[in-house]
């Protein structure tokens, strides 16, 4: 059987004296492995990207996340370095791959990241230091060395009664999550319908009202656990196969 194609934007990382276009492997294999697709990793290119002939030819769209952050200026915010790390190239490369996959209505889910990504592209804004707010959780990564441990599922998300998320996960109610993140959705974007928020009002998952396919984004890491973890495999199963009914009936370039 051929497999569908998913494509996954890169990130830049600073490896011996050299850049380097990367994805993390548990997006690779939550792919292959979960959504049953072949994933293909898009270059992260400030300049010159031709998306278009990307979505000729793939079937579904996974933004993933990342130790950076979207550049403020993007969101019409000051900034200083301390809002960083920063990658221009994936900023330029996401959003404009976010805009015109919505638009074909390509299936999408974006994680982390991603779901900041996704806001951005679409008007919104981004809360930073969220851990500083008044009445708001440390949703940052714990100070601990095993990366199992750093992405245990341990807080509770509530996903919204008849919800697209309650209908992909197969739950409602509090979902136990492994949310990691010191931004988040600030000002949404009028295209997004909340899907699920934690319990001191941060927004864990959207959709894209309107959209004509699967249009996702998830502040937690349903990736790290997408093999074992039912809710987090779940999720991927759905994109899966929206990915897969696409393939079906997508023109062959």
């Amino acid at each position: 059987m051929t497999l569908p194609l998913i494509a996954i934007p890169a990130d830049i990382r600073h490896l011996d004296k050299a850049d380097w276009h990367a994805v993390q492997t548990q997006y690779v294999n939550a792919v292959l492995k979960v959504a049953n697709g072949m994933p293909v990793i898009i270059p992260a290119l400030e300049t010159g990207a031709d998306l278009k002939t990307v979505l000729d030819r793939v079937d579904g769209v996974l933004i993933s996340g990342s130790a950076t952050n979207v550049h403020p200026s993007l969101y019409g915010a000051d900034w200083t370095e301390a809002d960083g790390p920063f990658d221009p190239a994936r900023d330029a490369t996401s959003l404009e791959l976010i805009r015109q996959t919505i638009e074909r209505g390509i299936p999408l889910l974006a994680i982390c990241r991603g779901i900041q990504e996704l806001n951005v592209a679409l008007g919104g804004t981004l809360a930073r230091e969220i851990q500083d707010q008044p009445g708001t959780w440390d949703h940052r990564k714990p100070p601990v060395e095993s990366r199992d441990e750093m992405y245990s599922i341990r807080q509770p998300v509530l996903i919204e009664q008849g919800s697209c998320m309650e209908r992909y996960l197969g739950l409602t109610g509090e979902v136990q999550v492994n949310s990691l993140h010191r931004q988040a959705i600030g000002e949404k974007a009028p295209r997004l319908q909340v899907e699920a928020k934690a319990e001191d009002g941060t927004i864990e998952a959207v959709s894209v009202i309107g959209a004509t396919g699967f249009a996702v984004g998830v502040q937690w890491h349903p990736e790290y656990w997408a093999e074992g973890d039912r809710p987090s495999r779940a999720l991927f199963q759905a994109f899966g196969a929206a990915v897969h009914d696409y393939a079906a009936r997508r023109p062959k370039a």
